[in-house]
């Protein structure tokens, strides 16, 4: 689980913790494990349009926070030429 949106490390601990008990609430096995530097993205904060991507290395990305579907596609239109740079070459 990603928790994303809260103001402090402390608020991200609690909305955890709170969603693994839901989880265990249904039957489910879950265990609550804080560990926020094995997050395998970079979270890049874009400020116009004011949208949150989050960049893996696999090369998905998650866009997050538009308020409209043109934001979305303004968003990647103007990160698209930046990770073109950093493709890694394919043989």
């Amino acid at each position: 689980m990603v928790c994303m949106g809260a103001k402090s490390e402390e608020q991200s601990r609690l909305a955890a913790r709170k969603y693994a008990r839901v989880i265990q609430k249904l039957g489910f096995p879950a265990k609550f494990q804080y560990e926020p530097e094995i997050f395998l993205g970079l979270i890049y904060r874009m400020k116009q349009p004011k949208i949150v991507l989050l960049i893996f290395v696999s090369g998905k990305i998650v866009l997050t926070g538009a308020k409209a579907r043109t934001e979305t596609y303004e968003a990647f239109e103007n990160i698209y030429p930046v990770l073109t740079g950093f493709r890694k070459n394919q043989h």
